[in-house]
């Protein structure tokens, strides 16, 4: 029998405010629009990755209105009505879901893979080979994947992704695991029992599947959520659209796409058993570039040195990071610092403490600051 063939789009997730890279980072300028690593922004890296296996047409973008119009700018060859802007933030599960409606409404079926704008990827043939195999497998009804990191060290920042011990299959040359359960970030003891185990991955946020089998999914465990959602569809491309937008979105559960499919989906009960969810181990060199920390990691060329962007005087100074274009700065004595520096601020702190910024945020939206928010 002929093989259903179903048309792939790249569905960003680019709305994020990116509030650990504050100052920089700001509500109408989060990080996927900032040229945080290279001349280009994250976004653009993502979208010119992801070009030799999606044309322009090809791809979906979620936002927020707040970052439309500048995600408009740097994505001209995106068609307009493949950008999609929330009205409010419901975490993921609930952008995703904006998604498939569209491509329901456009296509009936539709391979989605679902990506972060805001990854760092240095091996982009590697990548695009195994995004090549998860459409392959993700093509199959009521499956779900998601691609697995490597784990280098016991992070405590991330989700992990437990694999089944022996392979289900191996699909161009990659072998390709059941997931046995997802885990939220663990404390260091425990990581280090991941790492040891050699049975965990880093959950990357990179997920694949039809249309149809996440919508079926989402009625099945965020009920209330797809039905909102089908009162949001009925009117794509009709007057009310943005009206019913606007009435049903800040209603949709405000949860993420791990903890409302994949978490739900791995579950020994009659619900889950509909889904097989696996995992593609995914070597590819990857970063979430989460901190500045994550960015000092990924420059440093020579243990402990520092890594500047502007005129810079050190003495005595190693492990620092420092970004400040345009003014001299001078250091003595300091070590594993971060320093970044933008017209209306100056964030300064040891660079273990680089996940803790998103704090200063918070501060300052508890105080209505927005001038620097």
């Amino acid at each position: 029998m002929k093989k259903e063939h179903l048309p792939a789009f790249a569905v960003l997730i680019a709305g994020g405010r990116g509030t650990r890279f504050w100052p920089r980072s700001r509500a109408r300028t989060p990080k996927q629009l900032l040229n945080i690593v290279g001349e280009e922004t994250m976004l653009r890296q993502t979208w010119q990755r992801l070009s030799p296996v999606f044309p322009p047409k090809r791809f979906m973008v979620v936002t927020n209105t707040e970052q439309a119009a500048s995600v408009r700018q740097q994505l001209r060859g995106l068609p307009i009505s493949q950008l999609l802007a929330e009205p409010t933030g419901r975490n993921t599960a609930a952008a995703i879901g904006l998604a498939a409606i569209h491509l329901a409404h456009e296509h009936g079926d539709a391979l989605m893979a679902v990506l972060p704008a805001d990854h760092y990827i240095t091996n982009g043939v590697k990548y695009r080979r195994l995004l090549h195999t998860a459409l392959q497998l993700a093509h199959e009804p009521g499956t779900l994947v998601v691609m697995g990191i490597p784990p280098t060290h016991p992070e405590t920042g991330f989700g992990y992704v437990e694999r089944a011990r022996t392979p289900l299959s191996r699909r161009s040359g990659t072998p390709v695991y059941e997931v046995r359960r997802f885990t939220e970030k663990p404390s260091l003891d425990v990581a280090r029992r991941y790492i040891a185990s050699g049975r965990y991955y880093w959950n990357a946020g990179m997920f694949f599947w039809r249309v149809s089998t996440f919508l079926e999914c989402l009625a099945a465990f965020l009920p209330a959520t797809r039905a909102s959602l089908a009162e949001i569809s009925s009117l794509i491309g009709k007057p009310g659209y943005e009206r019913a937008l606007r009435r049903h979105y800040p209603r949709l559960e405000n949860i993420s796409v791990d903890y409302a499919v994949m978490e739900r989906a791995t579950r020994n009960d009659s619900l889950a058993r509909r889904y097989k969810v696996v995992v593609l181990p995914a070597e590819m060199g990857w970063s979430d570039l989460g901190s500045w920390s994550a960015v000092y990691d990924l420059l440093v060329r020579k243990r402990g040195a520092d890594v500047t962007a502007g005129p810079f005087i050190g003495m005595d100074t190693a492990g620092n990071f420092v970004w400040s274009p345009k003014k001299l700065v001078a250091a003595i004595g300091v070590r594993d610092l971060i320093l970044v520096e933008t017209e209306d601020a100056i964030l300064l702190c040891p660079r273990h403490r680089a996940q803790d910024v998103g704090k200063i945020v918070k501060w300052l939206e508890e105080r209505n600051l927005r001038a620097l928010l």
